[in-house]
């Protein structure tokens, strides 16, 4: 989580200097008076917080047993390191290597990563954000396995070649002690052995030290007297290696599906060939030969039967069965498959030692897509339920919502419905990898993330305190009918897979209310109840949206302009309309183009809904004359005026949710303002008539096309038309339609000459062009369900440059004005209940004097942010943000008790404006974009958060406060606490008093550079890391500091007295010797006389 450092923009900058524009136009207020504004670029800085998810493209794995902390190694280099809920870090090897092994210096806070570009790394995890230490990087050997022995420091490092080298992990140095590979096979062997596939000591006696080669050979090498004891060959290629802790036996694993036992004595056969999923022949003939096994570990218990867990070894002819994980315990064998193929595995065990029973209790399961824990203690092998979110690839992403400082009681909420979908079946017992503490943090704010998937899936999580946990899953799938074999293929034509995928979504969080776009062209609108309930038919509203050109021609641009004829065919009722040449109903067939029926089928039976998120009305467009619906590309809800807007290419639509009926179908051409937009009638539908989106019930599938919902223009015939607008804007041909791609519900002033405010809708378009809508809602009560609700076009608003994507209202004290709601009331309660909390928030009166402005209108587009006062509609602030890029995502959020807009661009830059003067805070070149991925998921939200998906299965959250930045030390959890190492085992007396125990070594005397002299330079090169002084002065702070300092001054009291000890040894027998040569000397000459001599 590196900082990074930011270019802040000095404050006050000017329009020539900054490339942002103000003009102050007759009656609007001027620059410098309008906001005091309290936001300056010391409030912002940018960086990383935390990574979650599931680790993409894993590739290794080791656990910490006295720590208990899980690392994970990655394909593209990086690290993720878990502990209990909560505790989670991620960290990035610079060159981006995959990790192929993973080594703790258990319970010491350090960890070992050897890397596919030949490179070991020494990181310290003794700090909040781990670092690297040192690294080593070996110039002309291929590293293929480590081994690291437990509390010792000196690393084995097996190569390609064959060879294995020795490395001091305390200043990581190589040892002059090589074993290299002629010496370790016999003299006779005529071929190379292959790479190092295994490396570890004898349990019982660290000086022999075993190691498997590719080939199917095994040596145990006397590490003192430089020469291998024994040998074991066995014909096919061994992949792993596992001792009994006894150090009398191990087990190999082979290509050929086999499992040989070798007894350490008996060298010249194994003691025992199994093929545990091989059939056995009747004619006591070898097995045939499985897959092979690609790695086997053998765990012993006192009380019982030893555990060999084993992965891969199935039969060949298991064709499409899924990996699976073999125990064996005793005489049982057990099977489990997994979702996914399995990457690694490692047995957790009671004790770190080697040579004791090991007690195994479960099974991490590595695999492609996920990590499960298997409980050996329970019968039946239950999983254990992970604490960690790594479901948020369980269908891909497809989009994504950050919402920051939501209201308090809907977390508690989501998790109450959420709850109750939890899976049976888990282990009763507690997450194993339970170490490390959560960070001091001082956010307190509740956090919600939501997250839209392929399948139709939506998942709510809480994101409070940089952690983040699922609270629940919506379905949305569920409201459709789905096709039961691949003849019954869906309508879904517009889509070739996925057809339920989510494409955008709108939430009210103080309502809680829900609305969803899919890709079939379809939008579902929720609510939230916290009662089961049974509807027998969803209701349906089906919308004909087609391409709007007209036959009638278009008035000049220049000359005086009037309405088309088509343009009240917004209007209500099909039976204004001209009837369309087509087939009565909804077809299919191939007498005609497919006309008038959707994408999806609705579901036929009653629909059980499970309290949290229920249907309450389902909208989707249909096909027009052969041409399938165009995708939705905006949508918005607002829960005071019980209204859901969405937009496409070819318009967009209202409906009133409440009244379940379709209030505007207008093209976008149709938006721009004739000479005389305030004669145009509100488009609402006329009570007793039909509306022309017709509601009907799931089952019912005979409407005629005049019950269906007509476009209030005549049949599409190209792509190529020409718009009627305001005087203020020409006629242009567009080579591409324009879409609606931003919408706003607000309180505000729909015209120049209104002095009061009113319900709004603004719209804003692909071409830049953002328009204002007025809504005429009726009064509230059983008025609103039986009157309708007005529309009226009140054209163009302004123009900017690219794509409309955010839009909000400032009051004239710059405070933000967010969209009126109704507070959330249970649809299912009783009617006593739903009056006491169904009251529409009133809008605050927002009085305007004359020739004064009240709000200030914020529009981004993907190029420039302007600000325009209302009523006048005068254009106060310009900034162009980008001339050579374009901005991707940009919100309105609040900040340090004030507002600014936060963009995002194609470039990398992250930037920040102030509001409403539009200056500069905040210009960092974060990101490039590398993936439409993080164009589709990257959000901002309030309180300086933001996050994207930066990989299938991995969301990254960021921050640009400078608060948070500051805080992040305290926020983050710790993986390192101090513990005490667990006693070694007993010896016991007759094992003490007969030497059967386990045998140490000095490895000091064998590796160290007095003894085995210096290793060739030439081999690897010493790389000092960034986290050198700085990562041991973090550590040497606290009581873990206390214990590091101490143990030190131990060591180096124990080395001072061990040098004084060689020195006196020394002196001793240097005086004994001149003892013993003076005393011969005396004896020579006792008895010669002085003229002998």
């Amino acid at each position: 989580m590196k900082k990074f450092n930011i270019r802040k923009v000095l404050d006050g900058f000017t329009a020539a200097s900054s490339s942002s524009s103000a003009t102050a136009q007759p009656g609007a207020p001027k620059e410098n008076d309008v906001v005091q504004e309290t936001l300056q670029s010391e409030h912002f800085q940018l960086c990383k917080t935390v990574r979650h998810g599931f680790s993409y493209q894993p590739s290794s794995m080791a656990f910490d047993p006295v720590q208990k902390i899980l690392a994970i190694g990655t394909q593209t280099g990086a690290l993720r390191l878990f502990g209990r809920a909560g505790v989670e870090c991620y960290c990035q090897h610079e060159s981006g290597a995959a990790v192929i092994q993973l080594q703790f210096l258990i319970n010491e806070g350090a960890l070992v990563s050897a890397l596919a570009d030949d490179s070991i790394h020494l990181w310290n995890l003794r700090q909040k954000i781990p670092a690297i230490l040192h690294s080593l990087k070996f110039n002309r050997e291929r590293i293929t396995y480590c081994h690291l022995p437990f509390q010792s420091k000196w690393l084995y490092i097996g190569t390609e070649r064959g060879n294995i080298h020795i490395v001091n992990v305390e200043s990581f140095t190589l040892s002059g002690y090589v074993i290299m590979w002629n010496k370790a096979i016999e003299l006779s062997t005529k071929t190379h052995p292959g790479p190092v596939v295994h490396i570890s000591d004898n349990p019982m006696d660290e000086g022999k030290l075993l190691i498997g080669f590719e080939c199917g050979v095994v040596v145990l090498w006397d590490l003192k007297s430089k020469k291998a004891d024994c040998r074991y060959n066995y014909d096919e290629a061994i992949h792993s290696v596992a001792w009994h802790h006894e150090g009398k036996q191990f087990v190999c694993s082979h290509s050929d599906g086999t499992l040989t036992t070798w007894n350490i004595r008996a060298p010249a056969k194994p003691v025992q060939i199994i093929t545990p999923h091989g059939k056995q022949p009747k004619d006591g003939k070898k097995p045939e030969p499985c897959k092979p096994i690609l790695k086997v570990e053998y765990k012993t218990t006192r009380a019982g039967d030893p555990f060999m867990v084993l992965s891969g070894g199935l039969s060949y002819d298991t064709v499409g069965r899924r990996a699976c994980l073999t125990v064996m315990h005793g005489k049982s064998t057990a099977v489990l498959e997994m979702d996914y193929p399995i990457v690694d595995f490692l047995t957790l065990c009671e004790t770190p030692y080697p040579n004791d029973f090991q007690e195994p209790y479960a099974v991490v399961v590595l695999l492609e897509k996920d990590l499960v824990v298997i409980d050996l203690g329970q019968i039946g092998y239950p999983i254990f339920e992970s604490p960690y979110p790594l479901s948020i690839h369980e269908s891909p992403v497809t989009c994504c919502e950050y919402f920051a400082d939501c209201p308090a009681e809907l977390i508690p909420a989501l998790y109450s419905v959420g709850s109750r979908q939890k899976r049976q079946g888990y282990s009763k017992r507690e997450w194993p990898i339970s170490g490390g503490n959560w960070g001091q943090g001082t956010q307190s704010y509740p956090e919600i993330i939501i997250t839209g998937h392929a399948d139709g899936s939506i998942k709510f999580w809480d994101a409070s305190a940089l952690m983040l946990q699922v609270l629940y899953k919506l379905k949305t799938a569920k409201v459709f009918e789905r096709a039961r074999g691949k003849e019954e293929k869906p309508n879904t034509d517009i889509v070739d897979e996925d057809p339920f995928a989510i494409q955008t979504l709108s939430w009210c969080p103080e309502s809680r209310m829900l609305c969803v776009a899919g890709v079939s062209a379809h939008v579902i609108v929720y609510r939230f109840s916290k009662q089961e309930i049974t509807t027998e038919a969803v209701q349906l509203l089906e919308v004909r949206m087609q391409c709007e050109f007209s036959d009638v021609d278009s008035p000049d641009p220049g000359g005086e302009q009037t309405p088309t004829p088509s343009t009240p065919g917004a209007s209500s009722s099909p039976q204004e309309s001209e009837p369309f040449a087509q087939p009565p109903a909804g077809s299919n067939s191939s007498d005609g183009p497919r006309d008038n029926i959707p994408c999806l089928q609705l579901r036929s039976s009653p629909l059980k809904q499970f309290p949290g998120y229920q249907v309450e009305l389902v909208i989707q467009l249909v096909w027009v004359s052969g041409e399938p619906p165009q995708q939705i590309t905006s949508l918005a809800i607002n829960s005071s005026y019980g209204l859901v807007v969405f937009g496409n290419s070819n318009g967009l639509a209202v409906v009133d949710y409440l009244q379940k009926t379709l209030l505007l179908n207008m093209g976008t051409s149709e938006l721009y303002s004739p000479s005389d937009p305030y004669q145009r009638q509100p488009l609402s539908p006329r009570r007793g008539r039909q509306p022309s989106g017709a509601l009907c019930d799931s089952n019912d599938g005979s409407n005629t096309s005049e019950d269906r919902c007509k476009s209030p223009t005549s049949d599409a015939k190209d792509n190529s038309f020409t718009r009627s607008r305001s005087s203020s804007v020409t006629s242009i041909d567009r080579e591409s339609r324009e879409a609606i791609c931003s919408f706003c519900f607000c309180e505000s002033f729909p015209r120049k000459s209104d002095s009061l405010v009113s319900p709004c809708l603004l719209v804003g378009t692909t071409q830049g062009f953002v328009m204002m809508v007025a809504l005429s809602l009726p009064p509230g009560g059983d008025q609103r369900l039986q009157q309708p609700v007005g529309i009226a076009s009140c054209g163009t608003m302004v123009r900017l440059k690219g794509g409309i994507l955010t839009m909000a209202l400032l009051d004239a004290a710059g405070t933000l004005l967010p969209p009126s709601y109704e507070p959330w009331y249970d649809p299912n309660a009783s009617d006593e209940e739903k009056e006491k909390s169904r009251k529409r928030r009133p809008a605050s009166p927002h009085l305007s004097q004359e020739g004064q402005d009240a709000q200030f209108a914020v529009l981004c587009s993907e190029k420039q942010a302007k600000v325009v006062a209302l009523p006048s509609q005068t254009r106060i602030y310009k900034h162009n943000i980008t001339e050579t890029s374009f901005v991707l995502r940009a919100d309105v959020v609040q900040m340090a008790g004030a507002n600014c807009i936060a963009c995002f661009c194609a470039n990398g830059h992250i930037m920040t404006l102030s509001l409403p003067s539009l200056r500069p805070l905040l210009d960092v070149n974060y990101l490039p974009l590398t993936d439409m991925r993080i164009a589709r998921t990257f959000c901002f939200s309030n309180l300086g958060q933001a996050l994207y998906l930066t990989s299938p299965t991995e969301i990254q959250r960021i921050t640009y406060s400078q608060e948070t930045c500051d805080n992040l030390q305290e926020m983050l959890s710790e993986l390192f606490t101090p513990v005490e190492t667990p006693e070694a085992p007993n010896r016991g007396f007759f094992k003490g008093l007969f030497g059967g125990g386990a045998q140490s070594l000095d490895r000091e005397d064998l590796f160290s550079e007095t003894a085995a002299g210096k290793a060739s330079r030439s081999l690897a090169q010493h790389i000092p890391g960034p986290g050198g002084m700085e990562g041991m002065k973090g550590a040497a702070s606290g009581v873990v500091g206390d214990l590091a300092r101490a143990r030190i001054a131990l060591d180096e009291r124990g080395q001072k007295l061990g040098e004084l000890e060689e020195r006196t040894a020394a002196m001793m027998a240097s005086a004994d010797s001149f003892s013993k040569h003076a005393h011969v000397m005396m004896l020579k000459y006792k008895d010669k006389k002085w003229y002998q001599l």
